[in-house]
């Protein structure tokens, strides 16, 4: 039995309808080969049938059922019923003929596997009666089916019992300790409360506790200390600026076209204001998914409503495709992508060209859900659309949103090979396959309706509580930003080449919680910020055995520490310097880019018009996003690919992010201004400058250490900027200025515990 499946074999059950099924037939046909389900089936499974299945079998020869066995194919029979042993089907394989070669490489089956094989085809091939063998029925070791961990239904599990129940705080710490103690580990101590503080102010909102905010949290001791932080963080409308941002990098947010011209596409920042927006509000999940893709068939249809539709229309748009028939079909592949990779966790987009080769996604399935963003609303003709249908069509006036041009579709017709040249079957619009009771066709639409509502139907089926993706996926996602990582460490695929869930029982307890509260996210926010789980330190007394024994902490027995985005870091270094602006929402701003960025550009002087300097102190994530010239300091620290969804952003540590923060123009202005806030708070006091530049930069005041080194520090730029300044003051500030750009270039300011 492959690994994976004896992994999840306490969560998988077999009717016992179909167990009395399979003892009934062996009882009443002694002559059936008795091992056809438990090894031949699984077998041709495998090995055969993505090639011989019955829809436009290989060599004219199906292996999906003992007719088309029989029959043969286009070399005459595969089985010979006179001599077993010299059947085609044998013999080829035998021979290592099949199955062909693959880039070279042989792909001959195993001697078990052959010898298997020919016990079969020399007791004559027995069938069971009735019995069709499909190819994504069960999961191999090759591929993944309908029967895959995350395509079964969502069970409430009850929190398991632990010995140490006075570090259960919720469920959640129920689960996590459940494992830690089967493996003979304790999980790391409490965090310090400042270290705590600044892990769920950036968590939550993206930007640091202020000295005093950390100095009061210190101070109180009262049982409800955490959790009145927790719900004012929550309740904060910088919670919504943060979050978002995770959604924007799920949808591949910009705000241009990409491509040569790369053409600004007007009011995306909507879009980007009605996440923030939705968020706050606490909007049901449920809700959030619907008017994204449907928001202009609801019933209660409104501007709002339509912005949200916004998310089908940001993907990159070409105004001169080489072929405008063939890059029709490209944009439908990137609204297939971006659905079902944000919402579903899937790589249907795999199956353009044939069935997915891991997944349970048959070719016919990406069609299905390409026919619900079809008829010829891609048409990449018309340079006013920019790729989409216009808002416009419903009245509204200033929107980048979406809707259909007609309720009828012209149909969409499966491409064999994904070429166009080569139409296939007609295949009406619908959801994916994988659940069985839901995989119904879309029905037509009203008379009355002005649209085709397959994207309002296709919304329904994502969120219905029946579907085992939706819930699973998102809780997913919300535990990956509190923790560094998710429970399924690849988040945008939840299928047989993704991870396994590290506990599939949590999993399945938060996916039914989300159901359960009403879909509601701050809810679950604060069920994982309330766990002792999360309050654990990133460092444990046992770290160096402990970290022998599982280095990727796939157990979560201390927390991670974490360098904090790009957004954050710029962020912060506004923060520290008393600038930012926290304004929401509006249009976005330019950031400054150096001139050297801006080389090789054939219209660089008109190529970028930075902002107004009093604009550019708002939160990042205001930062206008063009696709073609992305800020090289936010690019620097993994900002995020604006052409492809992204679920999890890279993290790397590399010498450019070292000499981005030493010499980056905007690096220095925010030490600049640092200065100039210390000297406006401490006077002329060298001593009081140096703790305010720790309490603002760091949020703590400095050791007796830091102190003396820092008027070490201070003493030694007098000696130096003294040569050439011309007034004692400016020295002073220039001394000041170098000790804060020390500041925001140190682990303790990029990095959190």
């Amino acid at each position: 039995m492959h690994w994976r499946r004896r992994y999840y074999l306490g969560l998988t059950f077999v009717s016992a309808a179909a167990v009395f099924s399979c003892i009934h037939f062996a009882r009443a046909d002694a002559t059936v080969f008795p091992g056809f389900e438990e090894e031949i089936a699984p077998l041709l499974i495998k090995r055969c049938l993505e090639c011989h299945q019955e829809k436009e079998p290989s060599g004219g020869l199906a292996l999906a059922s003992a007719a088309t066995l029989m029959a043969g194919g286009d070399s005459g029979l595969a089985i010979s019923t006179e001599s077993p042993e010299e059947s085609q089907l044998l013999s080829r394989v035998l021979s290592g003929e099949m199955p062909p070669e693959k880039k070279g490489v042989s792909q001959k089956l195993p001697d078990e596997e052959i010898a298997l094989l020919s016990r079969w085809v020399q007791a004559g091939a027995p069938w069971p009666q009735k019995r069709t063998l499909e190819l994504y029925e069960i999961t191999t070791e090759v591929r993944g089916g309908r029967d895959w961990w995350s395509l079964q239904p969502i069970k409430r599990v009850e929190p398991p019992w632990v010995e140490h129940s006075d570090m259960v705080n919720n469920p959640i710490d129920a689960f996590i300790l459940s494992r830690l103690e089967q493996e003979n580990l304790e999980p790391a101590p409490l965090a310090s409360k400042r270290q705590l503080l600044r892990r769920v102010y950036y968590d939550v909102i993206g930007l640091p506790p202020t000295y005093e905010e950390v100095a009061a949290f210190e101070a109180d001791d009262s049982a409800g200390a955490w959790q009145r932080v927790v719900d004012r963080l929550l309740e904060s409308p910088q919670y919504g600026e943060r979050w978002a941002r995770y959604w924007l990098d799920l949808v591949r947010f910009a705000e241009t076209s990409g491509y040569e011209r790369d053409q600004e596409k007007q009011f995306a920042w909507r879009y980007r204001d009605w996440v923030v927006d939705a968020l706050n509000r606490d909007m049901p999940y449920d809700r959030f998914v619907v008017e994204q893709l449907a928001g202009d068939e609801l019933a209660d249809c409104s501007e709002r409503s339509v912005i949200a539709t916004g998310m089908l229309r940001l993907g990159t748009w070409n105004d001169e495709p080489n072929d405008p028939q063939d890059y029709v079909y490209d944009r439908l592949e990137d609204l297939v992508h971006v659905t079902s990779s944000a919402f579903l966790g899937l790589t249907v987009k795999c199956a353009r060209c044939h069935d997915h080769k891991f997944d349970a996604i048959p070719q016919t399935d990406y069609y299905r859900l390409a026919a619900v963003f079809w008829p010829g609303a891609i048409q990449p003709r018309d340079a006013k659309l920019l790729g989409g249908p216009s808002a416009a069509e419903l009245g509204f006036e200033n929107v980048l949103g979406w809707t259909d041009l007609g309720a009828k579709a012209e149909p969409l017709y499966l491409l064999r090979q994904g070429e166009r040249s080569k139409p296939g079957q007609v295949v009406s619009a619908g959801p994916l396959s994988f659940v069985r009771s839901l995989a119904r066709p879309f029905e037509p639409p009203p008379v009355e309706a002005e649209t085709t509502t397959r994207r309002l139907q296709l919304a329904r089926w994502i969120v219905d509580p029946r579907n085992p993706l939706t819930s699973r996926v998102l809780v997913n996602r919300l535990w990956q930003h509190h923790f560094g990582e998710g429970l399924v460490r690849s988040p945008n695929n939840f299928g047989f080449r993704g991870e396994l869930p590290t506990h599939p029982l949590l999993l399945d307890w938060l996916a039914d919680e989300l159901i359960q509260g009403q879909w509601k996210l701050k809810r679950m926010h604060k069920l994982i910020l309330m766990s002792r789980t999360y309050r654990q330190s990133a460092m444990h007394p046992e770290f160096e055995q402990y970290n022998e024994r599982d280095a990727a902490n796939r157990l979560w027995w201390r927390a991670a520490r974490r360098r904090i985005d790009a957004e954050a870091l710029r962020d912060s270094m506004l923060f520290a310097a008393g600038e930012l602006d926290e304004t929401l929402g509006g249009p976005s701003f330019r950031a400054e880019i150096s001139s050297n960025a801006l080389e090789g550009l054939s219209r660089k002087d008109a190529a970028w018009q930075a902002s107004p300097p009093e604009q550019q102190r708002r939160r990042s994530l205001y930062m206008f996003a063009q696709r073609s010239l992305l800020s090289p300091m936010m690019t620097a620290f993994d900002f995020c690919d604006t052409v492809a969804p992204c679920g999890k952003r890279d993290v790397t540590t590399v010498p450019t992010q070292a000499l981005a923060l030493l010499n980056n123009s905007f690096s220095h202005n925010c030490s600049q201004a640092l200065a100039k806030r210390i000297v406006e708070s401490a006077g002329d006091d060298s001593a009081t400058r140096v703790k305010l530049a720790w309490q603002f930069a760091l949020g703590r005041a400095p050791t007796a250490s830091e102190q003396r080194l820092a008027q070490a520090h201070l003493d030694e730029g007098h000696r130096r900027f003294e040569q050439t300044a011309t007034d004692m003051r400016s020295v002073e500030l220039t001394s000041l200025e170098s000790l804060c750009h020390v500041l925001i270039n140190t682990n303790e300011f990029v990095y959190v515990d």
